[in-house]
């Protein structure tokens, strides 16, 4: 019976071993993965920062107050993007209003005398307004890096209005991440007394944030030419201002994530003070 007892014993403690080391592999690797979800975030990521699809050539350039992809053939920029906070949409930096080359593009740069008798504004991606926390970022953001041909009529109409709403929502929700820039078609017109500078058909304008639940995005495209048009009428999805620039937003993101946020908006995420 001794001999019994001590075989059925070993068998029973090789099991509770066994089934021991199965629930603790289990347990290691659900803890892997919440981790994996947890920390997958880079809360530090550039994320307003998009990166090109396409073959345009760019010189990435960086000021205090934002980043710019500078295209060399269009000589207008195929991005600008930053970052918006609460507390920078109330700094009290008088606007600038002085045009000057960007010291750090490579080649013969832009100047304001190439926007002369055109017939279009010298329009900011990164606003001016978004700038008045720093000097030198309101000075930075009167490089003609930053600007392009855009007619008047939309530059103080409804640009100015997303320009605005950008403004609310940065002290709504305490930060956003923005990118915007031109839409240029293969046949462009150009204008410029010394240089020959790209005129953008169209504007684009996508914003990110975090919210209770995760992340919001959302997408405007501006025909530029007259009108005044209610700002939902110019909304899209990311994916579908990505179709229309060749540019993959946030992608700083996790792919699944990127690929839920982008995909769709949602009103309730975006309050709409201007509509």
């Amino acid at each position: 019976m001794r001999k019994k007892t001590n075989i059925y014993t070993i068998l029973l403690m090789a099991i509770i071993m066994i089934a021991t080391f199965v629930v603790a592999n289990n347990t290691n690797n659900t803890s892997n993965t919440s981790n994996t979800s947890e920390t997958e975030i880079d809360t530090q990521a550039p994320y307003e920062i998009p990166r090109l699809n396409n073959q345009q050539p760019e010189q990435v350039i960086e000021h205090l107050g934002y980043t710019v992809s500078y295209n060399p053939l269009w000589l207008v920029p195929n991005w600008v993007a930053y970052e918006l906070t609460n507390s920078e949409t109330i700094g009290e930096q008088e606007r600038s209003n002085h045009f000057k080359p960007d010291p750090l593009v490579k080649g013969d740069p832009v100047t304001t005398g190439d926007y002369s008798k055109s017939g279009y504004d010298r329009g900011h991606m990164a606003p001016a307004a978004d700038m008045k926390w720093s000097e030198q970022a309101m000075r930075e953001s009167f490089y003609m890096t930053n600007i392009c041909p855009q007619l008047h009529n939309l530059n103080a109409g409804d640009w100015k209005d997303l320009e605005e709403l950008a403004r609310d929502w940065a002290q709504t929700y305490g930060s956003i991440y923005i990118a915007c820039g031109p839409i240029v078609e293969a046949n462009y017109q150009t204008i410029g007394k010394n240089h020959s500078i790209a005129v953008p058909s169209a504007f684009y304008k996508v914003f990110l944030r975090r919210t209770g639940k995760g992340w919001a995005s959302i997408g405007f495209i501006m025909p530029n030419k007259a009108g005044n048009r209610p700002l939902m009428t110019y909304m899209h999805t990311v994916d579908e201002v990505e179709e229309q620039t060749g540019l993959d937003f946030f992608f700083h993101l996790p792919d699944s994530i990127e690929s839920q946020v982008e995909s769709t908006y949602s009103l309730s995420d975006w309050t709409l003070s201007r509509k």
